[in-house]
């Protein structure tokens, strides 16, 4: 059969309308199958006033109010099994007394099941539940001041640059993973050296599902848990054990217990008062209590923790081998768990060797969305 010339013309005028009309429908109806993937996007900061009187009638008391950190928060799927988080961190008060902005994770999550998982980019390694949870996720507000916890080596707000595997085994979690060693624990560092880690843990109770954890539930969960870390790399070493208990009380509110047991033998470590010192080791105990009645729209929590850290192995020999002490109190109103808190704090940090102590009583703000 033939087409006349006129019918040709017709049918070139549909296909060309129905090109054109193509950008107005919903996308559903040009390709129901087509979904895009999920993106989240969040931020957090932290702040506080702190008050800082020093030991010695010669050092004058200190007030500071201060912007601890800003986050921003990017995550998405690019396809079922793979997925893509972008995190920055701002900084207010770093060592060299300049506003600085810095990526904090860039992760490329192959995520297949609870017992497969693989992360490459820059991620917190397998460590200590305390760098597992960071500070917006730790149960008290002055974390990592006691010279115990989160001493792992990194290049970035406890993060290094490397890829991991990590899965869930019922009760088991299970990570280990290569990393960059990062330049600042070994400067002169041979560049086919890599930091091995793993880290194991037990979830008796409640499982905590995913990668990082917390360091309170604030009574939604019932947790025992107990973990074991390690980092090395060539004759450097750094391990720890870390213990979780809480426990809902039903009317009678909740409390917690959490521990670690730390040591750092030339690979990490918080260097003692002068950065000398290559070998440390340490514990902390920690308590908290939350009240059942809620007073506004949030609840009250008290807070206590003890921390003793000790210091060897000075590259200068007159250094003494001396110990940290800190003790903490606080007094925590939680609005909405870790997205609006506010914690009023003391703590208190002495040392041996004729080291000055110090005194800090604060008010502390996180918000998070």
């Amino acid at each position: 059969m033939r087409v006349s010339s006129t019918d040709k013309t017709r049918r070139r005028r549909r296909l060309a309308l129905f090109a054109a009309a193509l950008p107005l429908l919903p996308a559903g109806a040009a390709f129901a199958d087509v979904t895009l993937p999920p993106i989240s996007i969040g931020a957090g900061m932290r702040a506080d006033f702190t008050h800082t009187s020093a030991e010695g009638p010669s050092t004058p008391a200190a007030n500071d109010f201060s912007l601890d950190s800003i986050r921003l928060y990017v995550s998405g799927s690019v396809m079922q099994d793979i997925k893509f988080t972008f995190n920055t961190e701002y900084t207010g008060s770093p060592p060299n007394g300049q506003n600085t902005v810095e990526v904090m994770d860039a992760i490329a999550r192959f995520e297949f099941s609870d017992k497969l998982n693989i992360w490459a980019g820059r991620f917190l390694p397998p460590s200590d539940r305390a760098n597992l949870y960071g500070p917006y996720y730790a149960n008290n507000w002055k974390v990592y001041d006691d010279g115990v916890q989160d001493g792992y080596p990194s290049v970035a707000v406890g993060r290094d640059n490397g890829v991991a595997y990590w899965g869930q085994f019922g009760i088991l979690k299970v990570s280990a993973g290569a990393f960059d060693v990062p330049s600042t624990t070994a400067p002169s560092k041979d560049q086919s050296e890599v930091l091995s880690t793993a880290r194991l843990q037990l979830d008796f109770w409640d499982p905590e599902a995913g990668y990082y954890l917390n360091g309170t539930y604030y009574g939604e969960k019932d947790i025992l848990a107990v973990g074991v870390a390690g980092q090395t790399e060539a004759d450097k070493h750094a391990y720890n054990a870390d213990f979780l208990m809480e426990k809902k009380l039903g009317a009678a509110g909740a409390f917690g217990v959490e521990s670690e047991y730390t040591r750092y033998d030339k690979l990490g470590g918080y260097g003692g008062y002068d950065g000398d010192y290559a070998d440390s080791k340490g514990w902390y105990g920690l308590a908290d209590y939350i009240l059942p009645q809620k007073v506004g729209p949030g609840k009250v929590q008290l807070l206590g923790k003890y921390a003793r850290a000790t210091f060897d192995d000075s590259s200068t020999p007159d250094d003494p081998t001396y110990a940290q002490r800190t003790k903490e109190v606080e007094i925590n109103y939680i609005v909405k768990d870790f997205n609006a808190r506010f914690s009023l704090f003391f703590q208190d940090t002495g040392f041996d060797a004729g080291l000055p102590s110090n005194r800090q009583v604060g008010i502390g703000v996180q918000l998070q969305m």
